[in-house]
């Protein structure tokens, strides 16, 4: 699977390009829905990450890509159900993020890609 930061807030995903947040599901690309989160918006400056959202936990690592600057802030909810689960998080700027997820089968890739901050 073939992903790369273009620019601050676009991402190329199998020559697509993706202008807003995205969740990669066994390969499989949609936009992340963040409404479940926006709640916490207001006291963090960002739509954080948490569980509330529908999160692709299918494998046994989740690549969270924290956006260009890593500015992304990811709630401890995520990593304690990320260790319920037995999932790795591998939290990295969306840049190396994409490296990891071009590094990976298609079918084993699971991730959420922050494209800006």
């Amino acid at each position: 699977m073939k992903a790369r930061l273009v620019r601050f807030g676009a991402v190329e995903i199998d020559g697509h390009t993706y202008e807003h947040d995205v969740v990669i599901n066994r390969g499989l690309v949609r936009k992340r829905d963040k409404s479940a989160s926006k709640a916490f918006r207001g006291r963090l400056g960002h739509t954080p990450l948490t569980v509330a959202e529908d999160l692709p936990w299918g494998g046994d690592r989740l690549i969270i890509g924290t956006g260009a600057d890593g500015a992304l802030p990811i709630l401890p909810e995520v990593e304690r159900e990320a260790t319920r689960r037995g999932v790795r998080l591998v939290a990295v700027v969306t840049d190396e993020a994409c490296r990891l997820i071009a590094a990976t089968k298609r079918h084993r890739v699971h991730a959420v890609l922050h494209v800006t901050c």
